[in-house]
């Protein structure tokens, strides 16, 4: 069989570019993603079974068994039909040989950075590009090959990240360039045309490693913007920063702010809750001092308490 329109996901995010191509540019002949079974030996965040996609838009969907798509039966399938073009929204894991030889105009993702590729390639850019404090992203639709984020560029859009952002909100941004991004590739498509890819990157090549939820460990004795910045750059979908009270009990800080860094805090230990407000706790920092706006903990925070 014969797919012309193809798109590989397994985010919500993936679900609204579907939804984006389908009723803006044109069908979506197939959609690749994974098997809910994959998702126990996989930390996804963000991750939306897609299989409902049949039924909810008639779009035929094909489950692999394995994230890298290398089992049997997803080689089989890609080998037994003939595809035309890829476009890849939250699918964190390369793309073997074997699926990107059988798509004639090729697949293409998405990774962005602050500044070009192959600057700044490798796993969760955007939440790094918030934790190391960035103010603006490029994000690049770029041609896959066997290696990672390579800078095959078919085109660039920009966007900020101001000091009110918190991953989500980001996240929001980018999906409005994707899918302009998505509409230049498929209007060429479509109309015949050429996709001309850009390879003459000048940058130097550098790496974003891979985060866990083990990286969303706060420490107090940082700076309040380090500490503000790792809050918003792992927020939901993502699972959290989080700290420890001096009873054990794990403390998941979903959203908090810069409180304030000229009064004097000295009597408090960097991490101690100094007051709360409105069920809202201030904690001292080594600069200054945040506010806890939303956070999980089976404990109620009170002052006094000691964060690490």
């Amino acid at each position: 069989m014969h797919y012309k329109v193809v798109v590989f996901g397994v985010k919500d995010t993936s679900e609204v570019t579907i939804d984006f191509i389908r009723t803006e540019i044109c069908p979506v002949d197939l959609l690749v993603t994974i098997d809910p079974e994959v998702t126990f030996r996989n930390q996804i965040s963000g991750y939306k079974g897609l299989t409902s996609v049949k039924e909810k838009y008639g779009i035929p969907v094909f489950a692999a068994q394995t994230y890298g798509l290398k089992d049997e039966r997803t080689k089989r399938f890609f080998s037994e039909n003939t595809f035309d073009i890829g476009v890849v929204v939250g699918w964190q894991r390369l793309i073997p040989k074997h699926v990107l030889d059988a798509f004639a105009l090729g697949i293409f993702g998405f990774h962005g950075n602050a500044g070009y590729l192959p600057f700044g390639r490798g796993r969760s850019p955007l939440n790094w590009s918030m934790i190391l404090g960035d103010t603006r992203f490029h994000l690049n639709l770029f041609r896959y090959d066997e290696e990672a984020d390579s800078p095959n560029v078919f085109a660039t859009e920009l966007f900020s990240i101001n000091e009110h952002d918190d991953i989500r909100t980001a996240q929001y941004k980018n999906m409005i360039c994707t899918n302009r991004l998505i509409r230049q590739l498929l209007t060429k498509y479509l109309n015949g045309e050429e996709i001309r890819i850009r390879t003459d990157s000048k940058d130097f090549d550098s790496w974003f490693d891979k985060r866990t939820a083990a990286d969303g460990k706060i420490d107090w004795h940082a700076r309040t913007r380090d500490i503000y910045n790792l809050i918003r750059g792992v927020a939901a979908p993502f699972p959290g920063a989080f700290c420890f009270t001096g009873y054990e009990q794990k403390v998941t800080i979903w959203q908090a702010k810069p409180f304030d860094e000229m009064i004097d805090f000295s009597m408090f230990a960097p991490g101690e809750i100094a007051y709360v407000f409105d069920d809202r706790p201030v904690v001292r920092t080594v600069d200054g001092s945040v506010l806890i706006d939303r956070y999980e903990c089976e404990l109620k925070l009170e002052p006094g308490m000691l964060l690490y």
